[in-house]
């Protein structure tokens, strides 16, 4: 692909992505896109062939984004705490964001599309998410931060309290006194005793 394709293309997503906060999913269209990006409905169906695939192709470019910055914000000497410090403040503020957000329309997708597991983006996302937290946990462990017997039960158990955390802030909305509180009460489940 050359280089201007690839800037349309992206140009495409970008702009996908912003019909896709504001409507969610269910309701976006291809010639919502097509008036959106103002191109030929030809010149979007040479990229995307539905908005299945366009949202597929988002959801894809906000995952890369999020690992970017929370990679960028990690610095060489933290500790597993610190990094996992960082994890719950990143998380915190996507909690309690209240700009429009992909939140509604990832739901819709996934309620819309029978998606077999092993082609289910948003499990591949939360495997990812539990793997890497379960390996923060170990080597916290191994330096004496964390005490904890199941690292990869723990790590599971993160993430469910983050999927109802977000589930929570798109249906009856949540204070950030809610989100402090549980993201306390994890950690305090992790720290070693002393």
């Amino acid at each position: 692909m050359s280089e201007k394709s690839v800037q349309k293309k992206k140009y495409i997503v970008e702009t996908a992505r912003g019909i896709f906060m504001e409507k969610g999913y269910k309701e976006v269209t291809m010639k919502d896109i097509v008036e959106a990006c103002q191109i030929s409905r030809g010149g979007l169906y040479l990229y995307f062939s539905s908005t299945k695939e366009l949202f597929e192709e988002v959801l894809r470019m906000e995952q890369e984004d999020a690992d970017d910055v929370f990679e960028r914000s990690i610095t060489k000497e933290a500790t597993p705490a610190e990094i996992l410090a960082l994890f719950f403040k990143e998380q915190k503020r996507e909690l309690l964001n209240k700009k429009p957000s992909l939140g509604k329309a990832v739901y819709e997708y996934f309620f819309a599309n029978q998606i077999p597991n092993r082609e289910n983006l948003l499990k591949k996302q939360f495997d990812a998410a539990v793997y890497v937290l379960e390996n923060l946990i170990m080597a916290g462990v191994e330096r004496e931060e964390f005490y904890c017997e199941d690292p990869r039960g723990y790590a599971r158990n993160i993430m469910y309290v983050l999927e109802g955390l977000k589930i929570a802030s798109h249906t009856r909305g949540i204070s950030e006194a809610a989100v402090d509180r549980e993201i306390m009460f994890v950690m305090q489940g992790l720290l070693a005793e002393e």
